[in-house]
């Protein structure tokens, strides 16, 4: 058995056929059809049991961020093992509770939620809602009077935080659309704490996303330490967002949760408060794998081409934001290929591309390919561009295999 990642421990090349989990990936393209996403059960109850273990000695609530990955069979998967829900729209929310969430488990975040967004989120007793404007603020406040209660709600800081991330996701930073600066923050502060309606019950913070160095995180608690000090105000809970980057390829490290967990103690110190994080990709990232067909070899003279049956309206991250995923081959032949193979798929747009990469191994017409780590941001993202159906997702444990979502039909796409 040769392992594919030091990441992912169920994944691997058994007789030159990639196995995930107990069942090779070969045979998954050829029983259910590509494109195939493909989530491992196992991969996700690990992922979520390393981040308990690491951050244990801080008891933090882990909310889900849900529009890292939506389905509902991964979401109870999670629920089950504790946690809560991170949501961003009514949708998110209402999902969430109709499968069985803890109310008293969901944060709801986003700079627009709507006056009918709010209204639902209160009636239904959510743990709190994060607030990132006053706008926002009073909009609440108009709500909750008209229904005669107090609202249980968190302020988000906007710490002008560089995350040192893409920046198409950064979050953190003063020229971002999210949060309050200190000063905008201090004067709400002052202005709610004898409030009727209003309850602040958190300060909340989110910086960005696949953020793989603990500095950014360092700036980002002292931003909040010396705002909470500003403020002479007792928040029960820190919610510190999400973020935490996970390894892609071999150029980039994951998060170095125990760099992470120290900072945290060393802020805990200080402000007795119970943390809350909303990881997604974390939990959820490297657990997913796209299952694709090799449609026609194509050499252009400067480029070789490997045409696949998947496209970007499948998975966006690449065209979206110049991400860089692997791409293993379902069926190893030892063999090295002497060009630069560009992947792309179908699509009528240049950047419908995956991967240019140097040194694969030699592919033909009708192999099968795996775009790696894609449980994050993937499915989620899909559309129907060109008319393109959605394809199926499937969740494995060990040898078993369950149809999580059915593939959707061109029939259905185009009644």
């Amino acid at each position: 058995m040769i392992k594919v990642s030091e990441y992912n421990k169920f994944l691997s090349y058994k007789k030159n056929k990639l196995f995930f989990e107990d069942l090779p990936l070969k045979n998954l393209g050829e029983k259910f059809n590509t494109p195939l996403f493909c989530y491992s059960v196992s991969q996700i109850e690990h992922n979520l049991e390393e981040l308990h273990n690491a951050f244990k000695k801080v008891k933090p609530l882990i909310c889900y961020a849900l529009k890292a990955n939506f389905n509902s069979n991964i979401i109870k998967i999670l629920t089950k093992r504790g946690c809560g829900i991170d949501v961003v729209s009514n949708g998110e929310l209402q999902k969430s509770l109709k499968i069985g969430v803890d109310n008293k488990k969901i944060v709801f975040s986003g700079v627009g939620k709507t006056k009918e967004e709010l209204k639902f989120a209160i009636k239904n007793k959510i743990l709190l809602i994060n607030t990132e404007s006053e706008s926002e603020l009073r909009m609440i406040e108009k709500i909750a009077k008209s229904m005669k209660k107090k609202i249980d709600i968190g302020l988000r800081l906007n710490p002008d935080t560089d995350a040192k991330t893409l920046s198409k996701i950064s979050t953190g930073k003063k020229e971002n659309k999210f949060g309050l600066n200190r000063r905008e923050l201090l004067g709400i502060i002052n202005n709610i704490k004898n409030s009727k309606y209003l309850n602040l019950l958190c300060l909340s913070v989110h910086i960005g996303s696949q953020i793989t160095s603990h500095k950014p995180y360092e700036k980002m608690l002292k931003e909040l330490s010396d705002t909470i000090k500003a403020s002479k105000y007792k928040f029960e809970y820190i919610d510190l967002g999400g973020g935490m980057g996970i390894q892609y390829d071999k150029s980039e490290k994951a998060l170095n949760y125990v760099k992470y967990l120290s900072l945290i103690k060393k802020f805990l110190k200080k402000y007795k408060c119970k943390i809350i994080f909303e990881p997604g990709r974390s939990i959820i990232g490297n657990t997913g794998y796209l299952a694709s067909r090799v449609i026609y070899m194509k050499n252009s003279g400067k480029k070789n081409f490997v045409i696949l049956d998947a496209a970007m309206n499948d998975f966006m991250r690449p065209a979206l934001y110049g991400a860089r995923h692997k791409i293993l081959a379902a069926k190893k032949n030892n063999s090295k290929s002497n060009k630069i193979y560009e992947f792309v798929g179908p699509i009528c747009e240049t950047t419908d591309k995956f991967l240019t990469t140097s040194k694969f191994q030699v592919l033909n017409e009708g192999d099968v390919v795996l775009i790696c780590d894609v449980g994050a941001y993937g499915i989620v993202l899909s559309s129907n561009y060109n008319l393109r159906t959605i394809p199926q997702e499937v969740l494995i444990k060990g040898s078993k295999i369950k149809t999580i979502k059915i593939r959707q039909s061109l029939k259905a796409l185009n009644s």
